[in-house]
């Protein structure tokens, strides 16, 4: 139920903190109220503070309507169970620790999910399903039943009741990115940007971390001049600004004069091949690598559903964040470079070890080329970040990759790549092909 204003207009609460980024935006706190004024705008809502009387835009996954389910602070929607199990491990949570979010597999119902600890396990998570009644209460236990999903969570922090710990704390979380940078914030002026500290360098360009309009840290990807037809690169940046998703990278700005700039989100632990070689990977086991994996394959599993390709997948254009959270990067982009060296794919420039055998012979980019790309990025998380095929040349089939891999995996011992790990690249390589 949304709580109703005088005027019978729905108030809306805001669920984080958020600081205006341009003299249209609206500064509010979280637990602030808001009264909508016009939600027609897609992403970014004008609004009317309840709490200052001050009026402005603002991001509309900031807010929720007033006493729904979506309002309160343990509920985090549609998240995956491992999302959820991410979260909730994070080494600075106490037993007890707790989120609720939509069940994956039982349309209308909710899982509670909850941090635990036992000596043979270690840290875990119990996931608790939370059945509807046709009379519209909840349950977990047909034995305690509820009016509404706030009284059974009120309930379980006050006892354990057969779950395995009494919820405690509401899972914490990073506030989500928002839908662009501001109303309006599409091709921007270079010099709203600040180029801030320098990350990275490659054939193309240089990758910076800036800040925008001098409230917002961003990405920032420089491209040297003649790099790509500027025209061409904002044709293809107003497709690439539709795809959204939460394991890929937001495309947020574009300066699209020479020197092109690309504004994207920051991501804090720089590309997964770079972390891969840095003390943290090293730390990484089995679970951890294989739940990176899957969330590039979600990223890419979206890609594919939107009947674009991405041409360059591999773990440099992987990005990480905090609690290893993997995007996907640079889909797309590929497709415009002008460099003779790359379009002839051959030399130093040109990812041949990533690409498949029809890519690289005859131009053929397909879902079904991305797909190689992504057994050799399994290869690289496999081996921490080492390159692919480490003698050879050219990459020519799927033979040469299983068969590397069965070669590391006798001389590393089987922690590194385990039998159904191996049976599932194997499997995509002959899917691959057929």
């Amino acid at each position: 139920m949304c709580s109703l204003s005088a005027g019978g207009v729905t108030t809306f609460v805001a669920l984080y903190d958020y600081e205006s980024r341009t003299a249209s935006d609206l500064t509010f706190r979280k637990g602030d109220r808001l009264q909508i004024v016009n939600n027609t705008e897609g992403d970014w809502w004008l609004a009317r503070s309840l709490t200052s009387g001050q009026s402005g835009y603002i991001p509309s996954n900031y807010v929720a309507p007033s006493d729904s389910i979506q309002a309160e602070e343990w509920y985090f929607g549609k998240i995956t169970r491992r999302d959820s199990e991410r979260l909730l491990l994070n080494l600075q949570n106490r037993r007890g620790t707790f989120l609720v979010r939509e069940s994956e597999t039982t349309k209308g119902a909710y899982c509670l999910s909850v941090l635990d600890y036992d000596n043979t396990k270690g840290l875990n998570v119990k996931h608790y399903k939370i059945r509807k009644l046709d009379s519209g209460g909840f349950y977990i236990t047909s034995r305690t039943q509820f009016t509404s999903l706030q009284q059974l969570v009120f309930h379980y922090r006050k006892h354990s009741d057969g779950l395995c710990h009494a919820l405690s704390d509401v899972c914490p979380v990073s506030k989500p990115q928002t839908q662009g940078l501001a109303r309006d914030a599409w091709e921007i002026p270079r010099e709203s940007l600040r180029l801030d500290l320098k990350l990275g360098q490659g054939c193309f360009g240089e990758v910076w971390m800036g800040t925008w309009n001098g409230t917002t840290r961003v990405a920032i990807k420089t491209l040297k001049p003649g790099t790509m037809s500027p025209e061409a690169f904002l044709q293809e940046a107003q497709v690439m600004k539709k795809l959204r998703h939460e394991k890929l990278v937001q495309l947020y700005a574009v300066v699209s004069e020479e020197p092109i700039y690309i504004v994207t989100e920051f991501m804090s632990q720089g590309s997964l091949l770079d972390f891969l070689k840095g003390d943290a990977g090293k730390m990484l086991r089995l679970p951890q690598l294989v739940d990176m994996a899957a969330q590039i394959a979600a990223g890419m599993a979206y890609v594919e559903r939107m009947n674009y390709v991405h041409r360059d997948l591999r773990a440099a254009n992987i990005l990480v964040g905090d609690s290893l959270v993997c995007k996907v990067a640079d889909f797309g982009l590929a497709r415009l470079i002008e460099d003779n060296e790359y379009t002839a794919r051959q030399g130093a420039k040109f990812p041949i070890k990533w690409t498949a055998p029809e890519a690289a012979l005859y131009g053929r980019f397909t879902i079904k080329s991305d797909v190689w790309s992504f057994g050799v990025l399994l290869t690289e998380l496999a081996t921490k970040g080492r390159v692919p095929y480490p003698g050879k040349v050219i990459a020519v089939a799927a033979y040469t990759m299983t068969q590397w891999l069965l070669l590391f995996q006798k001389r590393n011992g089987s922690e590194c790549c385990t039998g159904s790990l191996k049976d599932v690249i194997i499997q995509i390589s002959s899917k691959r092909c057929s």
